[in-house]
């Protein structure tokens, strides 16, 4: 167990918030987690008050791009303890997005140590209210205080906590992007790094100008595959057959997306992880055999689409009632809060009496 300093706030912003009527992104909790990494070992472990950090404007990452981030999410269960759903999946994650990125990969005690000691000290941020929970956003930059184009050998890690409800509240509009290029073979793609979001901001504002929700990419050297939405891994319904493309290095191995291929397992249904093209979901819709078409994410959950656009014009029709969808959703979400047998060992259940040291 790391040895962490608790500085705790003076006023919690708790009595404020509106848990019943959340914006995603906007209530944070009242601590932050931080670990330095020296250049040799992970140090100064502490938790204190969620605010403003000191950084210098020499700090690499500003410069050079070497940040990543994950996202999870705390929930409360029918028996009023707090679960993290699949930490140990983004920490996988994390560190294979550090390899890539020429980063110092974190240990599991100082990721797991800081999710807990975060998640028992902001615990009343984590409500039973329906459809909230504690969105966690641990993340990793490169603190060199110099020019220079190399790898830092300093890191700060750090994790904080914000009240969500749901991301997406109706079924999504979507634009196939044929134009822009969030992701290329060989690239950085399959990391969860800050600058692939950059890279998605232009088109996605884009479309959005245009009437759409969100933009799906396709591939880089003929826009002919798609890959991923923005923000959310895809998955296409077609009779008792779900299909979603293959991560081949440029679409992120989503920890929802991997959940939701086991349930549709357990369910009985045949999974297809493959490249996709344009072309075939074209020829399912024409053919009536298009049923549904739905986004998942840590954020997104499980979000229906409505609508893929190809060209200026609708891929049509799907069925509206989003029947599967809803049912992989209620699925997971009943396993995140103990309602439903949790088969995979997915909960992370938090100690509450534990002291943070």
């Amino acid at each position: 167990m790391i040895d962490i300093k608790i500085s705790k706030v003076e006023y919690s912003r708790y009595g404020e918030v509106d848990f019943s009527n959340l914006v995603f992104g906007k209530e944070f909790s009242d601590h932050m987690f931080i670990a330095d990494y020296d250049g040799e070992n992970w140090r100064n472990f502490r938790i204190q008050p969620y605010g403003p950090i000191p950084l210098s404007p020499s700090l690499s990452c500003m410069h050079y791009g070497q940040a990543i981030f994950e996202g999870m999410k705390a929930f409360r269960n029918i028996n009023n303890d707090i679960q993290i759903f699949r930490p140990d999946a983004n920490l996988e994650r994390l560190n294979e997005s550090a390899e890539r990125m020429c980063m110092q990969q974190v240990p599991e005690e100082v990721f797991m140590g800081g999710l807990e000691a975060l998640c028992r000290i902001d615990q009343k941020w984590i409500t039973s209210n329906e459809g909230c929970s504690l969105y966690l956003r641990p993340f990793l930059i490169a603190s060199d205080d110099s020019l220079g184009i190399r790898p830092s050998s300093r890191y700060m890690f750090m994790i904080y906590g914000c009240a969500v409800g749901e991301y997406y509240n109706e079924p999504l509009s979507v634009k196939i992007e044929t134009n822009y290029v969030r992701a290329c073979r060989g690239g950085v793609g399959e990391a969860k790094t800050a600058g692939n979001y950059a890279a998605a901001l232009y088109a996605t504002s884009i479309a959005k100008e245009e009437g759409f929700d969100q933009v799906l990419w396709t591939d880089a050297l003929e826009h002919k595959y798609i890959e991923e939405l923005g923000t959310s891994n895809i998955f296409i319904l077609s009779g008792t057959t779900l299909i979603t493309p293959d991560t081949h290095g440029t679409v992120l191995k989503g920890v929802t997306r991997d959940s939701i291929i086991k349930l549709a397992e357990v369910l009985s249904y045949k999974v297809e992880e493959r490249p996709v093209l344009i072309d075939e979901v074209i020829e399912l819709a024409n053919s009536g055999k298009l049923d549904e078409v739905f986004a998942t994410g840590t954020a997104a959950t499980v979000t229906s689409i409505k609508e893929l656009n190809y060209k200026g014009v609708p891929i049509l029709p799907f069925k509206k009632d989003f029947s599967f969808a809803k049912l992989l959703k209620a699925h997971l979400e009943g396993i995140k809060r103990s309602q439903e047998e949790d088969i995979y060992g997915w909960n992370h259940k938090i100690e509450l009496n534990l002291v943070a040291h």
